[in-house]
């Protein structure tokens, strides 16, 4: 039986949640870290780190930066995303762009996702 997790990235993700991007602050401290469900970040998945998680909806949040429009990271991104949905979780990816332009608009989103 495959782990769910890869204990060797907890390091990293730990890294990663003191070196978020700006627009993953953003979301993060004006908004995912006060909802009255969970949502954690920089959380381990197989032997991928997602951006955020929460447990009680089954969902992936991932902030797509300009890299992620690119042809090798495209097909990268199918694969983890084949990969996160083999175990029954959904992924919204939101690009950067969105929060920085349509904030609200994003949160607003969200919370009809999360309930």
């Amino acid at each position: 039986m495959e782990r769910k997790y890869n204990k060797k990235l907890i390091p990293f993700a730990k890294q990663l949640r003191k070196d978020m991007t700006r627009e993953e602050k953003h979301l993060w401290y004006d908004f995912l870290r006060n909802l009255p469900v969970r949502v954690v970040r920089q959380k381990v998945i197989g032997k991928y780190i997602v951006d955020f998680y929460c447990a009680s909806a089954k969902l992936v949040i991932e902030l797509d930066g300009s890299q992620h429009f690119e042809n090798e990271k495209i097909v990268s991104d199918a694969e983890r995303d084949s990969f996160l949905k083999s175990m029954g979780l959904e992924i919204l990816r939101i690009p950067n762009n969105e929060i920085n332009n349509n904030f609200e608009g994003v949160c607003e989103y969200l919370l009809k996702i999360l309930g």
